[in-house]
C-alpha cells in the first residue's frame, strides 16, 4: 500500500510520478524499497487519469458500503450461533444413542 500511497501524494503535490519520485519519498517514509515494484507501480500508472480513476472510486465506495447494513449482522450472527447450538445438540443426542447401543453388546 505504501507503494501507492507514495503515488498519490506525489500526484497530489503535482508532481511526477516516475521511479526516481517513488523511490525518493518511499526511502524518506523509511520504507525499504523494492525497485522492481516501484517500475511495475509506475508502468501500471503511465497513462491513468488519477483523478478521474479517485472520482470513480469515490462513488462506488458508498455503493459498497450501503449494500451491507450494519444492522443486519447482528442478527447473521444470532441466527448462525442458533444453527450451531442445534447442530451441537444432534450431535449430543447422535453420541448418547451410540452409547445406548453399545450397552446392549457390552
Amino acid at each position: 500500500m505504501e507503494y501507492v500511497y507514495a503515488a498519490l501524494l506525489l500526484h497530489s503535490a503535482g508532481k511526477e510520478i516516475s521511479e526516481e519520485n517513488v523511490k525518493a519519498v518511499l526511502e524518506a517514509a523509511g520504507v525499504e524499497v523494492d525497485d522492481a515494484r516501484v517500475k511495475a507501480l509506475v508502468a501500471a500508472l503511465d497513462g491513468i487519469d488519477i483523478d478521474e480513476a479517485i472520482s470513480k472510486a469515490a462513488i462506488t465506495a458508498p455503493v459498497a458500503a450501503a449494500a451491507a447494513p450494519a444492522e443486519a449482522a447482528p442478527a447473521e450472527v444470532a441466527e448462525e450461533k442458533k444453527e450451531e447450538e442445534k447442530e451441537e445438540e444432534e450431535e449430543k443426542k447422535e453420541e448418547e444413542a451410540i452409547e445406548g447401543l453399545g450397552a446392549l453388546f457390552g
